[in-house]
């Protein structure tokens, strides 16, 4: 692909940003990547070509295990902190704020059919899932 003369990348007009996120849970990592072109398609093959350069050389899991090094250095902060948060129906919530899901450290996913509603831990492996909470007559959500 050739630049057109007296340009600079970021003067391409076609954008292509792109979110990958290790989990459903806010606190999860995520990658955003992010590349441009002077055509649509040069743009998308750009993208597909960055997309499979960083699966080549690993920078996924690079980034992931760094994630979790990090993670692993946290002694916590002084003055209690605030409260952790999630993603929740397009928003960012804080744990615990739709009742005792602050229990379940891989995030919760609301589902609400007719008269029940209950909110279902979203780990991916079974084994690994908490339990669900149900929504009581006051309105919190409690495991049975």
């Amino acid at each position: 692909m050739t630049t057109p003369a007296n340009t600079s990348p970021a003067s391409a007009p076609f954008h292509i940003g792109f979110t990958l996120k290790a989990a459903s849970g806010f606190d999860a990592e995520w990658l955003t990547p992010r590349v441009q072109g002077y055509t649509a398609e040069e743009a998308a093959q750009r993208g597909a070509e960055l997309l499979n350069a960083m699966k080549n050389a690993g920078l996924v899991e690079l980034a992931s295990k760094a994630a979790e090094f990090t993670r692993q250095q946290y002694k916590g902060g002084a003055g209690g902190g605030t409260a952790p948060k999630r993603f929740e129906g397009g928003k960012v919530v804080a744990k615990g704020s739709s009742g005792d899901a602050e229990d379940c450290p891989h995030g919760r996913k609301l589902f609400e059919k007719g008269d029940w509603a209950a909110m279902f831990c979203q780990a991916r492996e079974k084994s690994d899932q908490c339990p669900p909470l149900w929504r009581q007559k006051d309105g919190s959500f409690k495991a049975k």
